[in-house]
């Protein structure tokens, strides 16, 4: 069969639906000013799915910097990799208050969340060694896994009675090859809004030998008392032997960092292949990210309101019956019972008739028979913008409970088709 050929007939889980899906319920176009109320299709939406944490995209001060950024060094400067010729002591002083904001020695700067965690993985790890983590890390850690020949061994969510299990498989196995251990888990994870159990597994450290990765991107910013993260929150900070986010969540901006010791990030920065074999960022996106880390640190009201918003909202949903699972976090999911079309018929209800804009997720993100609902608080939006959506929440449940969805929910999909198919 002709490559192509296949890749058109066989489009994959979520490209199979893509006739459907493209342009509404994937690859949507919000535009106007990044913020919660925004514009789709040409219609006022109260937007509840950008990760815009603390309201920095559109801070002016924020705003000026990347402007002033642009204009003092356009946007080719540095030109090359970075162990070539895009070095810079901005990138340097960057790095420096990046690793004291987190509290590790060192920190090295990465084009990208996704593509530097990968590359942390394959960095670190090779065929002899073992790498124990949780099943529901982000698909960045997994596709990490996937390129690296390292033993892996997966735990059940959250699970510390069978990561300890794990480790105990993952020692016998290191054992007879005489390499390590590295255990991977998330701060805050972005689809279920709870916590990893930092603290109970740093206390397997006490019986087993190994190093922790934590993959805090939602974290970064919106937990803990300076908003260093949840290894702050959790007061095992200093236990996290390599820390990584990205910018692209509470700093609204690209390129991510790993944080740690001195000497294991100079091995990093020289073993790294993504950041050796790549042009470094932009300067203007350096200037304006160390303007985002400065209001991180001196703007504590900014992560304040974004947990007034937090907590009315997630109480608002509790008050009301809905369930949100564990919401330790600003990330807040909506569980309802449902299938594909009785989805498709809600989500059309909720942007066209009520104008409230929020992500779905369905199969096999989560169990078959359940609706998620993914809504992302931040510090821009207000009570009013809360009490708005719940309502809209009550309506729409009240309507896929009374079967209206699953009677008319096919209708309300072809009813914005036209516009998908033809995007």
């Amino acid at each position: 069969m002709d490559l192509f050929e296949r890749l058109v007939q066989n489009k994959g889980p979520l490209g199979q639906h893509s006739g459907v899906a493209h342009g509404y319920f994937a690859f949507p176009k919000l535009e106007g000013e990044i913020g919660p109320h925004m514009k789709f299709r040409g219609k006022d939406v109260l937007n509840w799915s950008l990760n815009d944490y603390i309201g920095l995209a559109n801070h002016p001060e924020v705003r000026k910097a990347d402007a002033e950024g642009a204009a003092k060094f356009g946007l080719a400067y540095p030109m090359g990799a970075r162990m070539m010729s895009g070095n810079s002591d901005m990138i340097e002083e960057f790095e420096k208050q990046l690793a004291n904001f987190v509290g590790k020695e060192d920190a090295m700067l990465m084009n990208f969340g996704y593509q530097g965690i990968m590359s942390v993985i394959d960095a670190i790890l090779s065929r002899q060694d073992a790498v124990v983590y949780d099943s529901e890390c982000h698909a960045c850690i997994i596709d990490g896994l996937k390129m690296n020949f390292a033993k892996r061994f997966v735990f059940p969510h959250n699970n510390i009675e069978n990561c300890e299990k794990q480790l105990e498989r993952a020692t016998k196995w290191v054992q007879n090859t005489g390499g390590s251990i590295l255990v991977i888990t998330e701060g805050v994870f972005g689809m279920l809004g709870d916590m990893g159990k930092l603290k109970e597994i740093v206390a397997l450290k006490k019986k087993f030998n190994f190093r922790l990765l934590v993959d805090d991107a939602h974290g970064f910013g919106t937990m803990g008392k300076t908003g260093a993260g949840v290894g702050e929150e959790q007061g095992v900070q200093n236990e996290i032997d390599l820390y990584f986010s990205t910018f692209a969540k509470s700093m609204a901006s690209i390129g991510a960092f790993v944080a740690g010791p001195k000497d294991v990030l100079m091995f990093l920065r020289y073993n790294t292949r993504s950041q050796i074999f790549a042009k470094t960022l932009p300067m203007p996106i350096v200037y304006g990210n160390m303007k985002r880390l400065e209001l991180l640190r001196t703007k504590p009201e900014l992560k304040q309101k974004l947990w007034t918003i937090t907590h009315a909202l997630q109480n608002g949903l509790k008050e009301r019956g809905f369930k949100i699972g564990v919401c330790e976090t600003p990330v807040t999911p909506v569980f309802l019972n449902g299938g594909e079309v009785e989805a498709a018929g809600m989500i059309v209800d909720l942007r066209e008739n009520y104008g409230v804009f929020t992500s779905i997720v369905l199969y096999p993100v989560v169990p078959k028979g359940i609706i998620l609902l993914r809504l992302i608080p931040t510090a821009s939006h207000t009570l009013e913008d809360v009490e708005r959506t719940i309502k809209a929440f009550e309506a729409v449940s009240d309507k896929l409970k009374s079967g209206h969805y699953a009677e008319h929910g096919m209708k309300y999909a072809i009813s914005v088709m036209p516009a998908t198919t033809n995007a």
